[in-house]
């Protein structure tokens, strides 16, 4: 009986103690899970795609983010959330502790990565941002991307996005574009096909930055086609010189157009052939092509930059002769002005 009553009793003491130990590190490790750790600045963190608890937390504790990559195992393992972290960017605040990072890679509370590229880029402009965007992943597509086949604007997407998925994009975007203007176009335009369309609007985008102008410029060009007159547009020439690239002087100076570059027959040379470029110059943004869709009715049919961003509209041509001798008058300001500056 006394040795039964002293088993009894050693029991109840081992017990409390193991109680008393559960407890202390209990009470431990909430303390290491909601202590500010050693983050020193707000920094983002990514979580690859199907990365495991294991590897966060190891780079975690290698980036000085945590202290400790077993306290955000332990916790995850006691909360049966191990497998429950998702891939993405995370903002992380500065001190943040292991039970707030936890909560963040739980909830999938990520970053979205966006990327703008502007209306009026040709296809290998914008390729060439594309693949220097370093929010993207992967290689560049192998097959050939055609001109005015993507649609400019700005992107939202997740971590881990690749550069093929990001032009697939911009192309599907582009065709749900038309899916949505071409049925309700303008009866009667000098365009047939939705191509037409996208050249037509990367002649007016590349035309006129000015978004109050865009409607204008479209309608002066479908004028001018339905009236049989050539659209005379200075980006096609160049176009048909560089394929789109800034003209540059031997001492690699922007310059204009030679003599000899306007006088050149190309398949994009509007001063030179009838109707269309054979293919989109550059790759028009929504606007542009909205407005190409349902032009600005206008008996304006020639059309000079104004030297301040936008341009002077004529009906006639000795209207429009006026307008360029006002633009050169300006020109020749501006110069004098530079002059006496410098």
């Amino acid at each position: 009986m006394r040795l039964l009553k002293a088993l009894i009793a050693l029991g109840v003491v081992l017990a409390i103690i193991g109680g008393a130990a559960f407890g202390v590190g209990w009470v431990w490790l909430q303390n290491e899970i909601s202590r500010d750790g050693p983050l020193a600045q707000e920094t983002n963190f990514v979580v690859a795609n199907g990365e495991g608890l294991a590897s966060v937390a190891l780079r975690l504790e290698r980036d000085g983010i945590v202290s400790n990559a077993r306290i955000i195992r332990l916790k995850a393992r006691l909360d049966d959330t191990e497998n429950s972290v998702k891939a993405g960017t995370y903002k992380l605040s500065p001190r943040v502790s292991v039970g707030q990072i936890l909560e963040q890679l739980i909830a999938g509370d990520v970053i979205q990565l966006r990327l703008t590229i502007p209306e009026g880029l040709t296809t290998a402009q914008i390729l060439r941002r594309i693949e220097a965007a370093e929010v993207l992943t992967g290689d560049l597509p192998d097959s050939v991307i055609a001109e005015g086949s993507l649609l400019p604007d700005t992107y939202i997407f997740d971590t881990g996005t690749t550069r093929t998925q990001f032009i697939n994009r911009m192309a599907a975007a582009q065709v749900d574009l038309l899916d949505e203007l071409w049925p309700q176009r303008k009866p009667g335009l000098p365009i047939v096909s939705r191509e037409d369309a996208i050249i037509l609007a990367s002649v007016v985008e590349k035309e006129t930055g000015n978004a109050d102008e865009r409607g204008l410029v479209a309608g002066l060009f479908t004028g001018r086609l339905l009236k049989g007159m050539r659209l005379e547009s200075d980006p096609t020439i160049i176009y048909g010189v560089s394929q789109g690239e800034p003209l540059v002087n031997s001492r690699g100076e922007r310059r204009t157009l030679y003599r000899s570059e306007i006088d050149r027959k190309t398949d994009w040379n509007t001063y030179q052939i009838d109707g269309l470029p054979k293919t989109p110059i550059c790759n028009p943004g929504r606007d542009a092509i909205a407005a190409v869709l349902n032009p600005v009715e206008t008996e304006n049919i020639f059309f000079v930059a104004d030297g301040k961003g936008g341009h002077l509209f004529a009906k006639t041509y000795r209207e429009h002769q006026r307008n360029v001798a006002a633009y050169r008058r300006f020109e020749r300001e501006e110069i004098q002005r530079e002059r006496e500056n410098n």
